[in-house]
């Protein structure tokens, strides 16, 4: 398979994935019969390049992370804007690595609608388009005969979507429980350890877990988003952002924690999807779980999430769920998902 590719977006998530690929080649080629070759990418910070032939991948990021930008390299078409250069080049498959907007999903939305109607296969790691618009994204991709692959939305790299989807076939999924941010549950821990919310924030930011603007994180949009990607790419359902019953942690003292844990139990943000004969409730909120449980125990950035099933009752998976590399390796992932399917 010799995808041609085209980057929209090339910030950190997607000069990640930029450098796997570049590092990776021969594994790709000898374990997988994969070439991709990038012959477009737009960013709006960078600015955009596009060769039919091929880009050049180190020169690539050689110059978008020590200049600042692509527009000293040589290329055909160069100033395009993101959906001109879906439109106008010879990609085969997009890569949508723009920032999430949980709002109208823009301007990653029209970025995917644009390459799935034009017949290209996505790969994506945007939250917003998948958790406002997954279902008619799935019909485009499907009546176009391409394939939607969104992995690092939910727990980056540790694959909770292709867990539920391949691993668990033969099951009917009634549960999905998890922490699903990093962020809170690093705020939560230090909580723990007698550290005041406003100064576990602050360390988290100069950690860099959390963003300037922590709102996304500590009010619970980013988790919420995130159950409800899993609900309905696993249970077969089309909830909304605004069907999750959500709290953020931001009313929690250090008094509330350590009042839980002298009764056996913790705190953490739980994001949970449950089917029950009314459809699938979900929430995100925090909750106090037992000491005894797996959720008790998932401390700092790492990310947990549970399946409950009909046959296999509880199945579990732990891992890092942000962070550029890990982003960047979901959507490797999924490029080797979609080629291996290609070559059946």
């Amino acid at each position: 398979m010799s995808f041609k590719l085209a980057f929209i977006g090339f910030g950190r998530v997607g000069q990640s994935l930029a450098g796997l690929l570049n590092r990776k080649r021969n594994e790709l080629k000898e374990r997988y019969d994969l070439e991709p070759t990038v012959v477009g990418v737009s960013d709006i910070q960078l600015g955009s390049v596009m060769d039919p032939e091929g880009l050049d991948l180190p020169r690539l990021l050689q110059h978008a992370r020590r200049e600042g930008s692509l527009r000293g390299i040589s290329a055909p078409e160069k100033g395009l804007s993101s959906l001109d250069t879906i439109r106008r080049s010879s990609a085969d498959l997009v890569i949508e690595v723009t920032w999430s907007n949980l709002a109208d999903a823009e301007p990653g939305l029209s970025h995917i609608r644009t390459a799935l109607k034009k017949g290209c296969h996505v790969v994506t790691s945007n939250k917003g388009p998948i958790a406002l618009k997954l279902r008619e994204l799935q019909g485009l991709a499907d009546g176009n005969g391409v394939q939607l692959g969104f992995e690092g939305t939910v727990l980056s790299g540790t694959p909770a979507i292709r867990l539920g989807r391949e691993a668990l076939l033969g099951g009917e999924i009634l549960s999905i429980e998890g922490i699903l941010n990093g962020t809170t549950n690093y705020i939560l821990s230090e909580m723990e350890r007698d550290v005041s919310y406003e100064e576990a924030l602050e360390e988290a930011k100069r950690l860099g877990y959390a963003e300037a603007d922590p709102t996304a994180d500590v009010e619970a949009w980013d988790p919420t988003a995130k159950i409800v990607i899993l609900a309905n790419a696993l249970m077969d359902c089309d909830l909304r952002i605004g069907d999750v019953e959500r709290e953020g942690i931001t009313g929690l003292s250090k008094d509330d924690l350590m009042k839980a844990i002298k009764q056996d139990r913790r705190v953490r943000l739980v994001a949970r999807a449950v089917r029950t004969r009314d459809g699938v409730r979900a929430s995100c909120k925090p909750e106090e779980i037992p000491l005894t449980s797996l959720l008790a125990n998932i401390h700092g950035v790492t990310n947990a999430v549970v399946f409950g099933t009909d046959v296999q009752d509880e199945v579990a998976l732990i891992g890092p769920g942000a962070g550029p590399q890990s982003a960047g390796y979901a959507l490797l992932t999924d490029l080797i998902a979609i080629g291996r399917s290609m070559k059946r």
